[in-house]
């Protein structure tokens, strides 16, 4: 409860609340002018609006980008402060768009934000906290934990309930939250007494669950792009407050799409080189930003690659899909990607060994073999060597002639087996390793293949329920054509049922 005397509050647990947000940042007490005029401002103890590092937020300075002070990251100091100044997301943020319509009404719904890092996430939600009349609640999820999620949900109950004014809780790294976590709010954002804008890099769909995420419009954010990128550089190198534009050092087009290229669509990553690029210059004592620069500063692209994330199952998928579609080249380029992004070598070739035997199957049955050489030449030779094997089984499977159809035959199989249940087998078939199993009929009537012309014999293998079942049709493909002339042959020898497709 609230000391009325000293304005400061002691939560229900105990704690006593000091005037501070979660990351330990002075609170900002909304005016009277900024947040509608003759709305009543709710006790100071209760305002927990949105509260960052600086005075980014606390329209104290002018125009777009905010000020974080002198000592903050370029990215920092150059952060947009309006949905005009936000680069890229213009399917969402543009004109019409349905959340810059949502922000500009003030009318924000739950949301998650989903993108990779640099895409402008963090800067959305601050933008929302500069213009919402709400109050405004950053919160991160690597930092609180439960209570402080109870705590702040027990405030925003009170204050919709004193004085009608609704709370947006923004977490950070939602993703970072455990089930028990995520249901602490639940119920909250379920009667709106909390509006949840999350943002997250992974995707919500397997990192949020079902029951909050229900309750939320996920909004994908897509990577910048390349143009996107460059303009937040110029927009960087133009401004001699927030920027670099007061320092007497120039970078041509060329190096600043080479920096551009290394940020891989992230606009932090871009800002954060540029700014090393610079630093790097001025302890050279050079005014020109230069290749040699561009080379010291840069340790390699920073490619969108986990091997836990979905970037991981996107370029994975990407690579499959390649070779199926008989793409040599694409399937190089994914492979690449996954080896210069950190993957498991082993995981990529087990995953060519899966694909020699579903997609290229009998069609061409050497597949499999070169597939799994180049499994054998990476546990033999280790990295980086054993790329040229795997890039050697890589192109193969990509030219190689394609059939799903022993698949296909697994399936149906599979799917026989669970609609027919334990068929009996034949008697003739059975095996009899006891003389007195054969007066049973065990093996009785069984036609050794061998002893008869072509090694080929008409019987009846499978049960009497499924006699004349095809699950296997070869396609007219590679090897597979040959064996599909044989198949026929034999079965046209076989006594007359009429085939059922599996």
């Amino acid at each position: 409860m609230p000391n009325r005397e000293s304005g400061i509050e002691e939560g229900d647990d105990g704690t006593i609340d000091d005037g501070r947000d979660l990351f330990g940042e002075p609170l900002r007490q909304p005016t009277e002018g900024a947040r509608g005029g003759g709305r009543r401002q709710d006790r100071a103890a209760h305002e927990t609006e949105a509260a960052w590092q600086g005075s980014a937020l606390r329209g104290e300075d002018s125009g777009d980008a905010g000020t974080s002070g002198a000592d903050a990251p370029l990215a920092d100091r150059m952060r947009p402060r309006t949905l005009d100044s936000l680069v890229g997301q213009q399917d969402v943020l543009g004109e019409g768009g349905f959340l810059r319509e949502a922000i500009e009404a003030d009318i924000i719904p739950s949301v998650i934000l989903w993108g990779p890092p640099g895409c402008g996430k963090t800067s959305l939600a601050r933008i929302i906290a500069e213009r919402t009349m709400s109050v405004f609640v950053p919160f991160s999820a690597v930092m609180s934990g439960v209570r402080e999620v109870r705590a702040i949900a027990a405030s925003a109950v009170e204050r919709l309930q004193s004085g009608g004014r609704r709370t947006i809780l923004f977490i950070d790294e939602i993703h970072r939250f455990n089930k028990a976590q995520q249901d602490a709010f639940l119920p909250h954002v379920e009667s709106g007494a909390i509006t949840l804008v999350g943002a997250t890099t992974e995707n919500p769909y397997f990192e949020v669950n079902s029951a909050l995420l229900s309750r939320c419009r996920v909004v994908r954010m897509a990577p910048l792009s390349e143009q996107e990128v460059l303009l937040l550089a110029r927009r960087a190198l133009g401004d001699p407050v927030n920027g670099l534009g007061a320092h007497d050092i120039s970078i041509s087009d060329e190096m600043l799409l080479a920096l551009a290229r290394a940020s891989d669509g992230d606009g932090r990553r871009m800002l954060n080189l540029l700014e090393a690029c610079f630093g790097h210059a001025v302890r050279r004592g050079s005014r020109v930003v230069d290749q040699a620069v561009i080379q010291a500063v840069l340790t390699g692209p920073g490619l969108r690659y986990d091997r836990a994330s979905e970037e991981h199952y996107n370029v994975i998928s990407a690579f499959i899909k390649s070779l199926r579609g008989s793409d040599p080249d694409a399937a190089m380029y994914y492979m690449v990607r996954m080896l210069e992004g950190g993957e498991d070598p082993r995981f990529i070739c087990r995953r060519m060994i899966i694909f020699a035997s579903e997609d290229i199957g009998n069609a061409d049955p050497r597949a499999l073999a070169v597939a799994c050489d180049a499994k054998d030449a990476l546990l033999f030779l280790g990295l980086p060597e054993a790329e040229i094997p795997m890039a050697q089984a890589c192109t193969y499977l990509a030219c190689a002639p394609k059939s799903n159809r022993s698949y296909l035959a697994l399936h149906a199989a599979k799917d026989a087996v669970k609609n027919t249940g334990s068929l009996e087998v034949p008697m003739h078939i059975r095996n009899a390793p006891v003389k007195a199993m054969a007066s049973h009929g065990y093996g009785q009537g069984y036609a050794y293949p061998h002893d008869y012309d072509d090694a080929f014999v008409s019987c009846d293998y499978l049960p009497d329920a499924l006699a004349g079942s095809r699950f296997y049709q070869p396609r007219d493909c590679g090897y597979e054509k040959t064996m599909g002339e044989r198949l026929e042959w034999w079965r046209s020898k076989r006594r007359p049922d009429p085939p059922r497709d599996r």
